[in-house]
């Protein structure tokens, strides 16, 4: 949404795909720019800001800028929150020369791919000082507009400090959850700050080992958000204390989408890298959070709590990054860092594993921050926690039964689109395979042969297909490839 990442070195392997949150308040509502004078110390000239954008209508739609047919990617996984694109007919056959690219564009850091929407392509990005937003011409690269604003994160573990969210493009409006904690309401047509909410100040959120990777989602008038908010007497001490920190009720924070007032706050939980999800099961709509110590259930409307799964390994510096996947009354929840996978059912009034791995050794599906793809009742995804011991894996989602496993693609995520899964490898291979649960058919590969077009590692974000482009991002550069046939 994150789309968004993990760690493979010293005991911080973790994961960098994550969402970090601050702190939480029971008796008091959340911070509203200008109304805070927390937020008004850190952003002095936030008020004249928001003042003049609030005399700026905000567009029910931005105007169309497309100029071919094709959906939407307005949000971290795509328009469901699946990683699958309904778009059909694209050209596969790429040679040794791969897919055309279209333009491409210099990074100043961060994990996390953009979003689409009416013809522009939304990219967050910074450098642990300063954050931008930027607003391109999704077919040209064209700079439309800019938003910065000055920020402050070190990562821990020396990894990059910028953004791990994607942007949430919503009605005239796009949504920014910072690494730091920031987040931010902005007019999609113009980047006019429309309000802004700093949940590390407000929700006294203790620092998660990656900072904050949580991509939120939109729900009719609200914006769901994982926070993960402590008690007064923990939101003080240090990340390498975080298994002391006590949670309050803020796992997760809904705010009016269109004010950044708070209207609800559910699960008592601390945060973790794994974005939020909506489903209908049972005919009802359901929110599912993977949280720091499992599975939440609640309602999206009113943030009644239904149900929580536990699912975490006992090892302290692990985290799950994976986003739950939904397929009927059916979700699976999976993590690399002990447990590994289970599919639960959630037809009656409390969940029920139907399969779930047990053996550390003999696990069916243990993913490190990669969310699984299903198709026509097959799990797809990486299986494994370090670069040696990855796998793409196809899995047999009513049995976890393992129908095939290849270590050849390096530990890598995916997208779906016209029975095909669009991978990208964290060193830079990008590759295309069939959706086939029998065995694995290579269709393309793609190591761009010079430096000036090499995908440099890290490379952590699921490609996004939008209106027949191909769009990905590695530690320097947003690329855009044209995946239209001749």
């Amino acid at each position: 949404m994150f789309l968004s990442n993990l760690v493979s070195n010293c005991k911080a392997i973790c994961l960098l795909f994550a969402l970090l949150a601050m702190g939480c308040s029971p008796d008091k509502a959340p911070v509203v720019v200008g109304e805070s004078p927390a937020v008004e110390s850190r952003y002095p000239a936030i008020a004249s800001r928001q003042e003049k954008s609030r005399r700026t209508p905000v567009a029910a739609e931005t105007p169309n800028l497309w100029t071919r047919g094709g959906d939407d990617w307005p949000g971290f996984l795509g328009i469901s929150r699946d990683g699958k694109s309904a778009e059909t007919g694209l050209n596969w056959d790429w040679s040794n020369s791969g897919p055309p690219l279209v333009w491409s564009r210099p990074l100043t850091g961060g994990y996390g791919i953009g979003s689409t929407a009416a013809g522009r392509f939304y990219q967050f990005d910074g450098d642990g000082r300063q954050a931008r937003l930027v607003c391109l011409n999704a077919e040209t690269g064209q700079l439309l507009w800019e938003f910065e604003y000055a920020m402050e994160y070190k990562d821990r573990y020396g990894f990059d400090n910028g953004p791990r969210c994607s942007p949430i493009v919503d009605g005239g409006r796009v949504y920014i959850y910072g690494v730091e904690g920031m987040l931010h309401c902005l007019n999609a047509l113009t980047g006019e700050e429309i309000w802004v909410v700093d949940t590390a100040t407000k929700y006294g959120v203790v620092t998660n080992f990656f900072g904050v990777g949580s991509s939120p989602i939109v729900y009719e008038d609200l914006l769901i958000v994982m926070v993960g908010g402590s008690t007064a007497n923990t939101a003080k001490l240090p990340s390498d204390l975080l298994d002391d920190v006590e949670p309050n009720g803020c796992a997760i924070v809904a705010f009016h989408k269109l004010t950044g007032e708070e209207r609800y706050r559910t699960g008592n939980d601390l945060a973790s890298y794994a974005s939020p999800v909506i489903a209908t099961i049972q005919d009802k709509p359901t929110g599912l959070a993977f949280c720091r110590s499992g599975l939440l259930a609640f309602d999206p409307k009113s943030g009644a709590e239904a149900w929580s799964f536990p699912w975490r390994a006992r090892k302290f510096e692990s985290a799950s990054a994976s986003t739950p996947v939904v397929s009927g009354d059916r979700a699976l929840i999976t993590e690399s860092y002990g447990p590994g996978g289970v599919l639960l059912d959630l037809s009656g009034e409390q969940p029920i594993p139907i399969w779930q791995d047990e053996n550390i050794r003999k696990q069916r599906l243990s993913c490190h921050w990669c969310t699984p793809i299903i198709v026509d009742g097959f799990a797809y995804a990486c299986h494994g926690e370090k670069i040696n011991d990855a796998e793409l894996r196809c899995v047999e989602l009513a049995t976890g039964e393992v129908k095939w496993k290849d270590s050849g693609f390096g530990r890598c995520t995916l997208s779906y689109v016209d029975g095909h899964l669009v991978g990208l490898n964290d060193y830079g291979l990008m590759f295309v395979i069939r959706a086939d649960p029998e065995h694995v058919q290579l269709v393309a590969r793609f190591e761009p042969p010079n430096r000036d077009q090499a995908f440099t590692g890290p490379c952590y974000a699921a490609p996004i297909i939008s209106h027949g482009l191909l769009y990905v991002r590695d530690a320097n550069h947003l690329y855009c490839f044209d995946l239209r046939k001749p």
